[in-house]
């Protein structure tokens, strides 16, 4: 046995059809048309661009006055490195006891670190910030409302957005978990850990970018907007203050853990904490609608206008492809043997990101905007 590959990850990862002994420790790249599955690289290409997309959009927002989107986009690297390596090897930070093996992500064209992180991992974290951080911004809610009520609609979006791919990924063996691991991967809505679900896929990037906005969206003692090194350790602070400050919202469905856990406890707990998500992103947005008609609309950008749409419609695709495998499901299980993920809260979230998108366009007039 490897350090970088115990019983468990040897386990998981030749469930999904590699051996994580036989892996480059820096960087392999793969051929994208010879992958698990034709919908690997689909996936590489909308994240990775998204990315770039963001990074460019940042950039021109930086240039025009508002250091936050950049901000936003170099924090979420930040929380990727101090939170990815002790998931993918608890055992060398000392959490193998406490955590264990969680999952492991399959084989894509370019991957990292023993090839547990793809490049697509890396992008998906400043691609679904900047989504859901920009979305929110233009619909003006950070303006009117203040970066507390600005960070829960971001819990929500990200909620609605990310769980679209997040409920298929381990049904076209993007990865899988570890399904043993009692600790971390249980309860679970069909294949996907609640935990999952609520700390990384909404209360992580909602503290993030509240701590973004409060630290690096302030302007500085003579009213300029954050530059140089002032900026940078607003990011860097940010980015490590992330993990700590969203663990908080795991503390009540810890307290009903242990040596024999009640998973039943903890799953009312994390359902009624996602439920609380929901209803607070409703009625932000729902009150938000109320107030517009005598605000000023924020001018549409060309990437709140193009990407979040896209990023749906991309999932809705590849959902339609997975489709047949999943209403042939047994037990949860498709006929390849990988597990389902929840088909009514899939429903739920694009019903929910396709209402974010029509508050997004809803009474807003076209406006030009030379500086993204």
């Amino acid at each position: 046995m490897s350090a970088t590959c115990d019983d468990a990850a040897e386990q998981v990862t030749r469930g999904l059809g590699f051996d994580c002994h036989d892996v480059s420790p820096v960087v392999s790249v793969h051929n994208p048309f010879d992958l698990a599955s034709w919908t690997m690289p689909v996936l590489e290409l909308m994240i990775i661009a998204g990315a770039v997309f963001a990074l460019v959009h940042s950039v021109r927002r930086y240039r025009a006055g508002d250091p936050t989107n950049l901000a936003l986009w170099f924090a979420s690297l930040v929380y990727l490195f101090v939170t990815e390596p002790p998931l993918y090897f608890p055992e060398w930070f000392g959490l193998d006891q406490q955590y264990g093996f969680i999952f492991a992500h399959n084989i894509f064209t370019v991957q990292f670190m023993w090839d547990r992180l793809p490049l697509y991992i890396i992008a998906i974290y400043p691609a679904l910030s900047q989504l859901a951080y920009e979305l929110v911004r233009v619909l003006g809610i950070f303006r009117y409302r203040g970066a507390l009520v600005g960070s829960v609609a971001v819990a929500f979006v990200c909620q609605v957005f990310y769980e679209v791919f997040d409920q298929l990924g381990p049904q076209l063996t993007w990865w899988a978990w570890n399904d043993a691991n009692t600790d971390v991967n249980h309860p679970a809505l069909a294949s996907v850990p609640m935990n999952s679900m609520l700390l990384f896929a909404s209360v992580s990037l909602a503290v993030m970018t509240y701590l973004v906005v409060r630290l690096a969206g302030s302007r500085d003692a003579d009213g300029r907007p954050r530059r140089g090194w002032s900026l940078t350790w607003r990011v860097l602070l940010a980015g490590i203050l992330t993990p700590p400050a969203m663990s908080v919202a795991g503390i009540p469905s810890s307290l009903f853990g242990g040596e024999t856990p009640n998973v039943t406890a903890q799953a009312w707990i994390l359902g009624i904490e996602l439920g609380l998500v929901w209803v607070a992103g409703a009625w932000v947005l729902i009150t938000h609608l109320q107030r517009r008609s005598g605000q000023e609309l924020e001018p549409m950008t060309p990437f709140a206008r193009i990407y979040p749409a896209a990023f749906v419609a991309t999932m809705a695709v590849l959902w339609l492809t997975a489709l047949p495998a999943f209403l042939g499901a047994t037990d949860g299980i498709t006929s390849d043997g990988t597990p389902v993920g929840s088909g009514l809260y899939t429903i739920a979230c694009f019903v929910g990101a396709t209402a974010v998108l029509a508050v997004l366009h809803t009474g807003r007039r076209r406006v030009a905007v030379p500086t993204g």
